[in-house]
């Protein structure tokens, strides 16, 4: 599981542009609060490997899919929500998560922590009420 601003970061598939080659398909990490993304880490050699030398052969488009056999299912299975799931339901797990994240920077008296917890508990609330609005 990997973490940002304090959290879990959401697994989702997309593109990445390394130097001209755009790279589609590859396993990421996204966090919901300030959108930073990465290569899911059992997949970052293979990422690496496939975009130099598609750059290096010249390709402007490489499917991870065509070439990585990795299973999605595996890859995610220590992601806490994947981005095909509900909006909302995501929203709701995150901010389960931070509550009780807040609850053990609090016990543990982490005040860094517990101030990038509220930061995130307030972009996901108002995310939720944004989604509430839409249904």
């Amino acid at each position: 599981m990997s973490f940002c601003c304090g959290a879990s970061m959401v697994g989702t598939k997309g593109t990445l542009k390394h130097y001209r080659t755009q790279v589609h398909n590859v396993p990421l990490l996204f966090c919901p609060v300030c959108h930073r993304v990465e290569v899911h880490y059992k997949v970052e050699n293979e990422y690496e490997i496939l975009a130099e030398y598609a750059h290096g052969d010249g390709v402007t488009d490489v499917d991870f899919q065509d070439y990585v056999m990795e299973d999605e299912e595996a890859i995610f299975e220590n992601v806490i929500n994947v981005e095909s799931e509900d909006p909302l339901n995501i929203v709701r797990s995150q901010i389960d998560m931070a509550l009780d994240l807040l609850a053990v920077a609090k016990q543990i008296e982490d005040t860094k922590w517990e101030r990038e917890l509220k930061k995130r508990l307030a972009v996901m609330s108002q995310r939720r009420h944004r989604l509430q609005q839409k249904a």
